[in-house]
């Protein structure tokens, strides 16, 4: 028998303060989140959605460092970027939060004080890299060294970028640090540990027993790490960002901001209300954790820890985490900056909320990495929104308005297709709550859908603009039905697009429906007068893709370039002044420039060295046209041994440099210089 709970508590993982939200984390958390909690409200449950800003640890003062600003600067900048982000996308949370609130600070010090008192942490002593020169002791990403796998230079003392393994500082070869640059000594520190292999009985119990109606994924991934056996986990680290170690002693120390973080959700819960222990510690309440796929460890073994080593608090009844979403193809990158960034798409999108709400969630990545495109974007915006759930509403709206004024029409003898197509669209309802309350949105989605889907084949079977002319009282109950599928649809659709489902109610003039009401034929009363119609959605076209497609492929460039400029080819085999000597390098001026015949690289140029006029075939026609070079003054190789190219004899070699991308770029004088003077 299925537990019966008087309220909920949802939370959504607390978005890291360093940078922007991107649609990977919107598709994986927050888009699933906000059905389910907005799903809750429309049946009237108890419900309360808790979420904020993650704004401690280590890449926070990092970035503070890269900028010359201080970490509060950091988190107070994308605190609000990402909350006013969240707020014009729909997110529906009760509170938005941050970790460096003050209810926070003295809940999270709390938390950490009692599990202290009642000795259930361990003290460890270990040697950690340390920086003289900068005088600190290096957390894990501020060493940089080589990659032991894949030779990278730049991978830090966690992780490599490049080939993605994860590492300890210890593995790196000729470490250094990146705060000073100097290579750090080893010193002994003291930390405090939250011993999780203490736990393995209870999240066995818990877990493995009492949960296997989890997704499998989570399923899988805890039982691997149960079966790997749990290792005690620091709770504390040397750093000046974050809440102090509330210990005497512990000066320099702050709470580790994996132990820090899940304790926001505590935090956020009692700035909301003052009844927040009755959403935490009341068994009667179902918690859910939305979390993506690299949170489940921390959501699913080491917060449930905490919490029972705590005593007096619940264990979430769920954690539904999805896998990750890529981008055209290849992985999010927040480094990189290959993603589409969420606040940026409100901008370049106005008025097309929805349509990300719906793509995302149609196309999320709940069983398996999933893929968005801006091509699939567009696809699905046209085929689906448009031609499917836009075009039903329209035709019944106006129809009506046409016909009837806006004046919904009588309802007359139901036909037996009529009264298949309402049944149709009462179907929907059961199938549409069980996937939701079991965190199948996309298959609920789909499901909503599908009332417009039988709205529309309704109208194409029924023709109504065609009875109209032999059967106008037929006409009034095919409209009377189309209309209440109409409404059906705006109740089934609140959930995943809040702005669409406002601006149906508004176009059928009504304030709203009951949920429980979903499936009803009478939803809509005969006489009622409904708004004037207009487009649910509009197409997208071809212009409006390829625009963020160029955006990407800029994106690409660039980061190739980076990339490219931070790997210098090393210095040649060591030569004599005397075999420099023997180079002639004159400053020379272009005369003429033309391309080789039948090649696509050649140029043929007549160059003036002031020495004579010749001729040289340079292999620089991707990179130059022939027009901008003409009167160009370049450096000239003069006394290279001449050689035959399709027939044409090149005498000396044109000196250029390849920059990071690739471009080549001529060397010449700053000024105008005569004709055969020597360079060197």
């Amino acid at each position: 028998m299925a537990k019966e709970f008087k309220r909920y508590l949802v939370t959504s993982a607390l978005p890291y303060a360093n940078g922007p939200v991107h649609i990977g984390h919107l598709a994986g958390v927050y888009i699933p989140s906000d059905i389910y909690t907005r799903y809750l409200r429309l049946r009237h449950r108890d419900v309360i959605s808790v979420c904020g800003s993650d704004e401690h640890g280590v890449p926070i003062t990092i970035k503070a460092r890269k900028e010359g600003v201080t970490p509060q600067q950091i988190v107070d900048r994308y605190h609000e970027l990402i909350k006013r982000s969240f707020e014009r996308l729909g997110m529906s949370f009760d509170i938005y939060s941050r970790t460096s609130s003050p209810t926070h600070a003295v809940t999270a010090s709390d938390f950490f004080r009692k599990l202290y008192d009642e000795g259930k942490f361990i003290e460890k002593t270990s040697m950690q890299y340390y920086d003289e020169e900068a005088q600190t002791f290096l957390a894990d990403r501020y060493i940089v060294g080589t990659c032991p796998k894949c030779g990278n230079d730049r991978a830090y003392g966690d992780q490599c970028e490049k080939c993605g393994s994860t590492l300890s500082p210890d593995e790196l070869i000729e470490p250094h640090s990146a705060v000073s640059g100097s290579i750090p000594v080893k010193r002994e520190t003291k930390h405090w540990y939250l011993p999780l292999n203490q736990y393995e009985t209870f999240l066995r119990e818990w877990i493995l027993d009492g949960h296997k109606e989890w997704k499998s994924n989570v399923y899988g991934q805890c039982k691997s790490w149960l079966d790997g056996g749990l290792q005690p986990r620091a709770v504390s680290r040397d750093l000046d960002w974050g809440i102090p170690v509330p210990v005497e002693g512990a000066e320099g120390k702050v709470l580790y901001v994996w132990f820090d973080a899940p304790i926001g959700y505590i935090s956020a819960t009692k700035d909301l209300t003052p009844e927040w222990e009755k959403y935490w510690k009341s068994e009667d309440t179902k918690m859910v954790h939305f979390i993506g796929k690299d949170n489940i460890v921390f959501h699913c073994i080491v917060f449930p820890s905490m919490l029972r080593a705590h005593g007096g608090y619940i264990l979430p009844e769920n954690v539904p985490a999805n896998e990750f979403l890529n981008l055209e193809g290849e992985k999010i990158s927040t480094s990189r900056n290959w993603a589409v960034w969420l606040h940026e798409y409100l901008d370049e999108f106005p008025g097309k909320e929805d349509v990300l709400r719906y793509v995302l969630c149609a196309n999320a990545p709940e069983t398996k990495d999933n893929d968005f495109t801006w091509k699939d974007f567009q696809a699905r915006n046209n085929n689906e929104l448009v031609a499917v759930l836009g075009n039903f509403v329209n035709r019944a709206l106006v129809l009506t308005q046409k016909y009837y004024g806006g004046i919904v029409p009588a309802c007359g003898q139901l036909t037996d297709y009529d009264r298949e197509a309402l049944s149709e669209v009462a179907a929907v309802k059961e199938a549409l709550e069980t996937n939701i309350e079991n965190y199948r949105f996309r298959a609920a989605l789909q499901e909503a859908m599908n009332i417009a889907r039988i709205g529309n084949k309704y109208l194409a079977d029924t023709e109504p603009w065609k009875v109209i002319k032999s059967d106008p009282e037929r006409v009034k109950t095919i409209l009377y039905v189309a209309l209440q599928i109409t409404a059906n649809t705006a109740i089934a659709i609140e959930p995943f697009m809040p702005f669409s489902a406002a601006k149906l109610r508004g176009m059928l003039a009504v304030e709203g429906f009951d949920w429980e009401r979903l499936g009803a034929s009478d939803l809509i009363a005969a006489g009622h007068r409904i708004g004037t119609p207009s487009l649910l959605f509009e197409k997208i076209e071809d212009d409006v893709i390829q625009r963020q497609l160029d955006k990407l492929a800029a994106t690409k460039a660039a980061n190739a370039a980076a990339e490219a400029a931070q790997h210098v080819e090393p210095q040649k085999e060591e030569i004599s002044f005397d075999d420099f000597q023997k180079m002639d390098i004159r400053v020379s001026t272009i005369l003429t420039a033309e391309k080789v015949a039948k090649t696509k690289k050649l140029l043929h140029l007549t160059v003036d060295t002031g020495i004579d006029k010749r001729d040289i075939v340079s292999g620089i026609a991707e990179h130059f046209t022939p027009e901008e070079l003409v009167g160009r003054q370049v450096l000239v190789l003069v006394n290279l041994a001449p050689r035959e190219l399709k027939g044409i004899v090149s005498r000396g070699m044109i000196l250029m440099a390849e920059d990071a991308s690739g471009k080549l770029r001529l060397l010449g004088p700053d000024e105008a210089t005569s004709c055969g003077a020597i360079v060197g």
